[in-house]
């Protein structure tokens, strides 16, 4: 087949918004004001909040016509489909991991599966391997997403979780490993679990049975963790852990690897998670508490042969380290310390291996692995090919060790690692039709924040491209919840920078790159640290000679959704196109939905004091849009119905309110999907229709068409 030859965008005839002017649904509203401590917030959308009521439903689907019409228009639109189609149909491998049952498990899609196939094989890839479980057959769209899959401790059983239409609720089903004929257990209602085994059963947490037609949007209140044992019904399942003092914790359970203990991890009003421990060798054992706030981070990765933890955590290191607790002795003055603090690098994930530990480091958002002995001491740096993301495939009960590695312009590729001889071997490279990474190239700059703080930041583009001011760029960002933007894959991506764009992904604070220091200066009354590192990144994109405003285009998801409606509000002279998708745009009121009061860490809420309700009100995008004639960007918000994480809502009233006010004549639409949630789970049907609609508003309002649609 001759190799497609991809020139770069060529700008067209018409101008960006050329099309006709847009005329938007009348959104419900009712003129709701409401105060907090004494300050008057406009809230004249709420009712747009209740998303089952006839109103909302009949101006959501008036707006998703007006989207569609809008976006039907632009001629490209189906040849973006097309390559976007041929640029994601590759061979997907996940990596290999020996299960109790002897067999070797991984994940494998021949190219468009809507959804990834578990097999199972007697060697990792396994030329005869069977299919163990295939998602793609428990719903005819492929919107049902396998989400976790948990082997019991004698291999004899595997329970699995899925998930529906993205959303955040899970259910769990029970499988003989050996037959994979379904057991009758099912458990309905579960949220933020997985399925824990010890002995004929499993432990998982759940909520109570939600109001019906309520189920994606009412806050979620006392996480509890049971006990199912196997061929009984989920009444019968037995009340293990809960707190009904705090409604708003997150409650979860864990076996250790060698049975002999459970773990309950609590969390969701802090930066970290409080630890519990129960020694189930002992009848009689009562819980030992290792930590009881919610301001560091502790995470059990292993036990030793005497019975003690060991702990990744971030207590007295910012940077992260590893210690090893005895349970009988849990005052942090008794721990002891297997891997210190590194105060060039934090310390991310620590992997147990026959022997040895595995240490995985950011240092400057990309990833370091290192070898270390069983107590700690460092012996050799696993190199990896450039910048990129590694995740790793390692127990101590196997002597086998596998990695992923992957960086922008390089799709994942699979090795294992010889712990004795410490050498990598390539078993499995991913082939891409058309894409020769040697066309590309990464580079890490150090730009300077609005403060005088240096943010890192990677820009991705084809070689040979001149800062001449002319190159259309696409600036990605997120900055919250510890949450590390590292390199990594996207066929998707690889359109944009195919047609001679540049991707840059702006490292900023409110992440977890620089520990815990750099989050810290994100959240709360230091949020607007994030907005300017943002805010700055377009400006040295523009200073340095890569672009102009005008080819300048911003996108941000969750978290990140809010970021780009925070700064198109602040500074809508810099960018040409703004992307916010599934976006928390009410500041003021985010906590009262769903799980909503577990972002309180990093944003604080309106009802903790007057001034923090005036702080979030001053950036909150719903609350802050101009209403004067100042000229937008061209937007695109992005939403689901089945969103549960960040309700629609927020998405609802924004748009509505952007619509609804005088901000010049650029585009505000909203693309609003159905069957659909947060993003997880999605199936690559509803991925490629979502870029196709993304990339053809972007290259439309930059007035550019794509050389692969010509």
């Amino acid at each position: 087949m001759k190799k497609l030859i991809l020139p770069a965008m060529a700008i067209i005839a018409t101008a960006a918004g050329a099309t006709a002017p847009l005329t938007y649904p009348t959104a419900p509203a009712d003129g709701t004001t409401y105060e907090a401590f004494g300050i008057t917030v406009d809230d004249r959308f709420r009712p747009l909040e209740n998303d089952t009521a006839a109103a909302t439903l009949a101006w959501v689907e008036a707006e998703n016509k007006v989207t569609q019409d809008y976006l039907s228009q632009i001629p490209f639109r189906q040849a973006i489909r097309d390559r976007l189609t041929v640029l994601n149909n590759y061979a997907k491998t996940g990596l290999p991991y020996k299960e109790e049952d002897g067999k070797y498990y991984w994940y494998f899609n021949d190219g468009l599966r809507n959804q990834s196939v578990l097999y199972r094989g007697a060697t990792p890839y396994d030329k005869n391997a069977e299919v163990f479980l295939d998602p793609n057959t428990l719903s005819e769209d492929g919107t049902v997403a396998l989400t976790g899959v948990f082997q019991s401790k004698d291999g004899k059983h595997t329970a699995y979780t899925i998930s529906r239409s993205g959303s955040d609720w899970t259910e769990i089903y029970v499988m003989d490993t050996a037959t994979r004929q379904l057991l009758p257990d099912h458990i309905e209602w579960a949220k933020f679990t997985g399925a824990s085994w010890d002995g004929d059963g499993f432990y998982y947490s759940a909520y109570p049975r939600p109001e019906a037609g309520k189920e994606f949007s009412n806050a979620n209140e006392f996480h509890t963790v049971y006990y199912h044992r196997l061929g009984t019904p989920q009444s019968e399942d037995r009340v293990v852990y809960e707190n009904r003092k705090e409604p708003l914790h997150f409650h979860q359970a864990d076996v250790t690897e060698d049975g002999r203990f459970l773990l309950v991890q609590g969390g969701g009003q802090g930066f970290g998670n409080s630890l519990y421990v129960k020694d189930l060798s002992n009848p009689a054992s009562e819980w030992v508490t290792i930590e009881n706030g919610m301001d560091i981070v502790l995470s059990v990765i292993d036990t030793t042969p005497d019975g003690h933890l060991l702990v990744y955590t971030s207590a007295d290191a910012p940077l992260y380290r590893l210690v090893e607790i005895d349970p009988a002795n849990p005052a942090r003055g008794n721990w002891k310390e297997i891997i210190p603090q590194d105060d060039s690098a934090v310390l991310t994930a620590v992997y147990p291996t026959a022997g040895k530990l595995i240490a995985l480091y950011d240092r400057d958002a990309s990833n370091h692995a290192y070898l270390l002995s069983a107590d700690g001491k460092r012996i050799c740096e696993i190199e990896f090919p450039t910048y990129g993301a590694a995740s790793f495939s390692a127990s101590k009960k196997n002597p086998e060790v596998f990695y992923a590695f992957s960086s922008f312009t390089y799709p994942s590729a699979i090795y294992a690692y010889d712990t004795d001889k410490q050498a990598s071997t390539l078993v499995h490279a991913t082939e891409v039709a058309g894409l020769n990474p040697d066309d590309y190239m990464t580079e890490q700059v150090f730009y300077t924040s609005k403060d005088g703080t240096k943010v890192p930041m990677f820009i991705t583009y084809k070689k040979g491209l001149k800062k001449d001011g002319t190159n259309p760029v696409y600036l990605y960002g997120y900055g919250g919840f510890n949450v590390t933007l590292n390199p990594g894959f996207s066929a998707s991506r690889m359109f944009w920078l195919e047609n001679g764009g540049i991707y840059a992904q702006a490292n900023l604070r409110g992440g977890a790159e620089y520990g815990d220091a750099w989050h810290e200066a994100g959240t709360k009354m230091h949020k607007q640290n994030v907005f300017d590192d943002f805010i700055s990144a377009g400006e040295h994109m523009v200073s340095e000679g890569w672009t102009t405003p005008r080819l300048l285009t911003i996108e941000g998801g969750s978290n990140g959704g809010l970021l780009v409606g925070a700064c198109v509000n602040q500074r809508p002279d810099l960018f040409r196109v703004a992307i916010p998708r599934v976006g928390v745009m009410d500041m003021m009121r985010y906590h009262l939905f769903t799980i909503g009061w577990n972002w309180a860490s990093d944003y604080g809420t309106a009802d903790d004091s007057r001034e923090m309700a005036q702080y979030l009100l001053g950036y909150s995008p719903l609350h802050t849009i101009k209403n004067d004639g100042t000229p937008y960007p061209a937007i695109l918000v992005t939403t689901a119905d089945h969103d549960d994480r960040v309700v629609p809502a927020h998405s609802f009233k924004y748009a509505a309110a952007l619509q609804a006010a005088n901000t010049g004549s650029e585009p505000k639409l909203i693309r609003i999907d159905s069957k659909a949630g947060h993003g997880a789970g999605k199936p690559i049907s509803k991925q490629l229709d979502e870029w196709m609609d993304i990339y053809s508003f972007v290259f439309h309002n930059l007035g550019r068409t794509p050389a692969t649609a010509k």
